[in-house]
C-alpha cells in the first residue's frame, strides 16, 4: 500500500486536472481564445451593406425581408458602451439611429423619429421590432436607450438606461415615440423582447450593478450570478421575471412562445418558459463552445447565435475599432440524429466564422430562410455583411 502522502498527492493531482479540464481550460478558450483554431467558414459569398454602421443588433421582418437595425458610429460606440464599462461620453452625441435595409432595392432608410425630444438623445443597444396584433402593417419598436445620468458622472453612477417604445409602419420612413419606460428593475439593460400590444416587454440585465470593475470581473471569471430578466407593462409597472442568473445578454422569442436567452459570460443558450404571471424559468440549457451575444430565431425555428470567438480581443476592438477581432455565427436546431437518443437534444453548428478580415466583432446574426441570406453586424463594425448560405 503506498504511503499516505502519495495517495493524497495523486488525489490532489486528479482534482487539479479536473478543475483545469472543466473550468480553467474553457475559461482560457472563451476569454482569450487560447487553444482555439479559428476557421473561415461560410464567408466566401458575402457583400457589404454600406450605410449601416455600428449596428449592435438586427431584426428581420421575414415576410418582406426588411432588415431593421439600431446603429451608431464606431467612434461613438467606443466611448460609450455601458455594458463594457466605457463611460467617457467623449465624441458621442447620443444621436443613434434606427434604420432598415430593403433587399429588393438595396437601399437603407434611416427612420425620422418624431415626438422624441429627450435632451439626452438616443444611445441604442439591443432592440426588437414586433408587428402589431391589431394591424400587421404597424410595427412596434422597443429600443434600449443608455442615457447619460442626470446627476454624477457615468463612471461613478453608471448610465441612466431605459426602454423606449416607438411605432412605425412597415417600410415607413418615420417612427413616432410612444413611451419611455424607466424602472429600478431596468438596471443594466442589454436586450429586449417586445409584445404585439405595444405595451409590454421582457428586458435582460447583463450585470447586477451599473458600475463596478471588481463585481463585473467576478461575474466573468468566477461565474457569480448577478444578472436578471425583468418584465414590464406600461400600465402595471415592472418586476423581475428571472433573477440570479449569469451573463444575460441576447433574448429572442420563438413563434411558439419559447424564449432563448444568451449567456455572454458562459458558453450556453438557455431555453426559457413563460408562466401566467409573466415570470420565466429555465427549462433547458444548450451548451456551446464559445460565449454568446445576441440570438435570433428564423422562420424554420432554428436559433442563430452570435458567438464571441475571442472575448479579450472583442473588448479591445470595442474600445479601439481599428483593432481586428474574429467573428462567428452558430446555428442551433433540434437534433434528429442518432445521438438524440443519448441525450443530445440540440445540434450546434458553426455556420459562419471569420478571422475578422471580412467582418470583425459580430454581435448579431439573423437568417432569412426564405431568401437564403445571412446578415451579420457588430457593435463597432463599420457595415453589415450579407452572405448567401
Amino acid at each position: 500500500m503506498p504511503p499516505a502522502w502519495i495517495t493524497a498527492t495523486a488525489v490532489l493531482a486528479g482534482l487539479l486536472a479536473a478543475e483545469y479540464q472543466f473550468h480553467v481550460k474553457p475559461l482560457l478558450l472563451n476569454i482569450g481564445a487560447i487553444g482555439r483554431v479559428i476557421e473561415n467558414v461560410g464567408n466566401s459569398d458575402c457583400e457589404r451593406i454600406p450605410g449601416l454602421t455600428a449596428c449592435e443588433e438586427l431584426v428581420l421582418h421575414a415576410p418582406t425581408g426588411l432588415l431593421y437595425a439600431v446603429c451608431s458610429t464606431p467612434a461613438g460606440r467606443s466611448h460609450w458602451i455601458p455594458s463594457l464599462d466605457l463611460f467617457s461620453g467623449e465624441d458621442n452625441n447620443h444621436d443613434d439611429v434606427i434604420a432598415f435595409y430593403d433587399p429588393s432595392t438595396s437601399s437603407v432608410t434611416r427612420l425620422d423619429i418624431q415626438g422624441f425630444d429627450s435632451p439626452r438623445g438616443l444611445s441604442t443597444h439591443g432592440f426588437d421590432v414586433v408587428p402589431s396584433s391589431s394591424n400587421p402593417k404597424e410595427l412596434f419598436i422597443y429600443a434600449i436607450n443608455h442615457r447619460e445620468p442626470l446627476h454624477g458622472h457615468a463612471k461613478d453612477v453608471g448610465a441612466d438606461s431605459v426602454v423606449e417604445i416607438f411605432k412605425t409602419t412597415l417600410g415607413g420612413k418615420t417612427a413616432t415615440h410612444v413611451k419611455t419606460v424607466e424602472d429600478p428593475t431596468i438596471v443594466t439593460p442589454n436586450d429586449v423582447a417586445g409584445s404585439p400590444d405595444g405595451k409590454s416587454f421582457f428586458v435582460t440585465n447583463d450585470h447586477g450593478k451599473k458600475v463596478g470593475h471588481l463585481s463585473r470581473t467576478l461575474e466573468l471569471v468566477a461565474g457569480t450570478k448577478k444578472a436578471s430578466v425583468a418584465y414590464c407593462h406600461v400600465d402595471t409597472g415592472c418586476k423581475f421575471a428571472l433573477s440570479h442568473v449569469r451573463g444575460c445578454n441576447g433574448l429572442a422569442m420563438a413563434p411558439n412562445g419559447t424564449f432563448y436567452l444568451a449567456n455572454s459570460k458562459g458558453a450556453e443558450v438557455r431555453v426559457l418558459e413563460r408562466h401566467a404571471d409573466n415570470s420565466l424559468s429555465i427549462t433547458d440549457t444548450i451548451r456551446t463552445d464559445r460565449l454568446i451575444d445576441n440570438v435570433s430565431v428564423d422562420e424554420d425555428g432554428a436559433v442563430w447565435a452570435a458567438g464571441l470567438v475571442d472575448a479579450l480581443s472583442f473588448v479591445a476592438a470595442a474600445a479601439d475599432p481599428s483593432k481586428i477581432t474574429p467573428s462567428s455565427g452558430l446555428r442551433i436546431t433540434r437534433n434528429t440524429g442518432e445521438s438524440a437518443y443519448f441525450g443530445d437534444k440540440y445540434k450546434v453548428e458553426k455556420a459562419f466564422e471569420d478571422d475578422g478580415n471580412k467582418i470583425p466583432g459580430v454581435t448579431s446574426v439573423v437568417h432569412d430562410s426564405r431568401r437564403g441570406v445571412l446578415y451579420l453586424s457588430g457593435l463597432v463594425t463599420p457595415y453589415v455583411l450579407k452572405c448567401k448560405i
